[in-house]
C-alpha cells in the first residue's frame, strides 16, 4: 500500500517506500574482475575507498561544472536542462525532473531527464504522472492551500497517488528564492535499494538552490534591460521636452527677458513659452517673430510630474499657440483651451494651471487672464512696491464651461515682472517650513533693488530658495522663472 503523505518541508521528501540497501557508495556484490571472496579485508576496504574517492572526485567536478554554468549562461533555458541531469548525476539517480511556477502563476514540467533508454517506457509513465499531477492541481479550486501547504509542494501528494504501489522511487525538493517557492526538483531511481542518504540530501538541496540563484538572476537581468529601455525613454522624453521650450529668450523691443526650468526629475510639469501674437506688416517676418510684434508670454504648470505630465504639457503647448493665432482676447483664449481639453485631461485625471499674458512693445500694455495658476508678481520701480498679477478662472480640465477674466496693467521703464511655478512656493526649508508666496515677495524686492538685469534677478531668486532648502538638498517639484523688465526710455 501507498506511503502515507510527509509533511510539507524545504528539505527533500520521499514519494514512496524507502527500500533498505547497501550504504552510498559501496561496491555491489559481483562487480569488478575479482569476486568478494577472491579479496583480503584490507584490499576490499581499500577499493571501497578509492571508489568513494572517485565518486568524490566526479560530484566535485559535476557541481563545479553547474557553477561555471551559472556565472556565465545568458539563456536561461539552457541552463535549466541541465538540472535534472546534474541533480541525478551527483545524487546516482537514474533521473530527473523540473517543475517550475512561471510569474503568471502557471506550474509546468519544464526539464525531464532519465538516464537509460531501457527504462524508457517506465520513465514516459513518470512523466506522464507528473504532467498529470500538475494539471490536477491547476485545475482544482483549492490547489493554491491545502492544509496550509502552498499549490506546488500538494504535488507531492498528488504523484504518490498517482504513483501508487512502485518500485519506483521518486524524492522531491523545494527550489526556493527569497522564502517563496518557484519550484520542485525531483530525483527518481528504479533501483529498489536506493535511499536518499543525508549526503545526496544536501546534493540535490545545493542543485536545487543554484537553480533559483540563476531564476532570480535571469529575473534581475529582464528588470535591470526593462529599466535600460525606460531609462532611454525617459532621455527621450527629456530631450523632446527640452526642445519644445525656448532655448533662448527672444529679442522683444522695449524689454528684456530671462527664463529657466528646473525640473525634479528628467521629465517635467512646468512649461513657460513665447509666442508672436501678430507680424509686421512693413517689415518681413523673422524667424520666431518680428521684435516689435505683440508677443504671448505663458506659464504653467500639469500637476503631477515624470512622463504623465511631461505628456500633457506638450500637447497643451501646442494648443496653446494654435490658439493664439486666432487673435483672441487671453481671457477668450484660456476658454477655448480649457474646452478643447476637457476631456482628454478629465480621463486622466490631470489638472493644469496657466498663467497667459501678452505684451504690446508700443503701449507697453500687458493683457492677461489666469487659470488658477500662482500670480505672477509685478515690482513697480517709482514705489517700489509689489502688486500681485492675477484674475478670477478655474484649472483647465475642470469645468468644461468655465469662465475667465481679462486684465490689463500698464508697464513703466524699469518695472519688473516674475513668472514663476509653485515649485518656488512649495519648496521644503531644513526645518519643514515652505517657502512661501510672503518670502518670495521680500527676496523679489531685494533683487530689484540689488539687479538691474534679469537674469541677475533669476539667478538670485534660485540662490535663495537653494540657501532655504539647505545644501545638497534639491526640491520634490519643478521649478521655473521667467524675469521680465521694462527697458528705460525704449518704445
Amino acid at each position: 500500500m501507498p506511503p502515507a503523505p510527509l509533511p510539507y518541508s524545504s528539505r527533500p521528501t520521499s514519494l514512496s517506500g524507502l527500500g533498505a540497501g547497501a550504504p552510498t557508495g559501496a561496491p555491489a556484490q559481483g562487480s569488478g574482475n575479482l569476486s568478494a571472496s577472491d579479496l583480503s579485508p584490507v584490499l576490499i576496504l581499500k577499493e571501497l575507498v578509492a571508489q568513494l574517492s572517485r565518486e568524490q572526485d566526479k560530484t566535485q567536478d559535476l557541481l563545479s561544472s553547474l557553477g561555471f554554468a551559472l556565472r556565465s549562461f545568458t539563456n536561461l533555458n539552457q541552463f535549466l536542462e541541465l538540472i535534472p541531469l546534474m541533480a541525478s548525476r551527483v545524487t546516482q539517480a537514474d533521473g530527473g525532473a523540473l517543475i517550475l511556477v512561471r510569474p503568471n502563476g502557471q506550474v509546468r514540467l519544464e526539464r525531464f531527464y532519465c538516464s537509460d533508454d531501457q527504462y524508457s517506457q517506465t520513465s514516459q509513465t513518470l512523466r506522464q504522472t507528473l504532467e498529470t499531477a500538475i494539471q490536477q492541481i491547476s485545475g482544482s479550486s483549492g490547489s493554491q492551500l491545502v492544509n496550509g501547504r502552498g499549490s506546488v509542494a500538494v504535488l507531492d501528494d498528488r504523484i504518490a497517488q498517482l504513483l501508487g504501489v512502485s518500485d519506483l522511487q521518486v524524492f522531491g525538493v523545494a527550489v526556493l528564492s527569497k522564502n517563496q517557492e518557484r519550484g520542485r526538483l525531483y530525483i527518481f531511481s528504479y533501483d529498489p535499494s536506493y535511499t536518499l542518504t543525508e549526503t545526496r540530501q544536501k546534493l540535490v538541496r545545493l542543485v536545487a538552490d543554484q537553480t533559483a540563484v540563476a531564476i532570480e538572476n535571469d529575473a534581475l537581468t529582464i528588470e535591470l534591460r526593462q529599466k535600460e529601455r525606460l531609462d532611454r525613454e525617459l532621455e527621450i522624453g527629456a530631450e523632446i521636452q527640452r526642445q519644445l521650450l525656448p532655448r533662448t529668450c527672444p529679442p522683444i523691443l522695449g524689454i528684456d527677458l530671462a527664463a529657466s526650468c528646473r525640473t525634479a526629475s528628467r521629465v517635467g510639469g512646468d512649461y513657460y513659452d513665447f509666442m508672436p501674437i501678430r507680424h509686421s506688416q512693413t517689415t518681413p517676418r523673422s524667424r520666431g517673430g518680428n521684435p516689435s510684434d505683440c508677443w504671448g508670454i505663458a506659464v504653467g504648470d500639469v500637476m503631477g510630474k515624470g512622463v504623465p505630465a511631461g505628456l500633457i504639457m506638450t500637447m497643451l503647448r501646442g494648443m496653446l499657440r494654435a490658439e493664439v493665432l486666432n487673435g483672441h482676447s487671453p481671457a477668450r483664449i484660456l476658454q477655448h483651451l480649457n474646452h478643447i481639453m476637457y476631456t482628454d485631461l478629465e480621463n486622466s485625471n490631470r489638472f493644469v494651471t496657466l498663467f497667459y499674458s501678452e505684451y504690446d512693445p508700443h503701449t507697453r500694455l500687458l493683457s492677461y487672464s489666469n487659470a488658477a495658476h500662482n500670480p505672477p508678481l509685478l515690482w513697480q520701480k517709482t514705489t517700489g512696491s509689489v502688486h500681485r498679477l492675477d484674475t478670477m478662472g478655474m484649472l483647465i480640465g475642470l469645468d468644461a464651461h468655465s469662465q475667465y477674466e481679462d486684465a490689463k496693467v500698464q508697464l513703466h521703464p524699469g518695472d519688473m515682472v516674475i513668472y514663476y511655478t509653485d515649485g518656488f512656493t512649495d519648496a521644503p526649508g531644513a526645518r519643514g517650513d515652505r517657502y512661501d508666496e510672503e518670502q518670495l515677495i521680500r527676496a523679489f524686492k531685494t533683487a530689484c533693488d540689488r539687479y538691474f538685469t534679469p537674469w541677475d534677478v533669476l539667478d538670485f531668486l534660485f540662490d535663495q530658495i537653494e540657501q532655504f532648502m539647505g545644501p545638497g538638498k534639491a526640491n520634490d517639484d519643478d521649478m521655473t522663472l521667467v524675469v521680465l523688465r521694462v527697458k528705460d526710455g525704449e518704445t
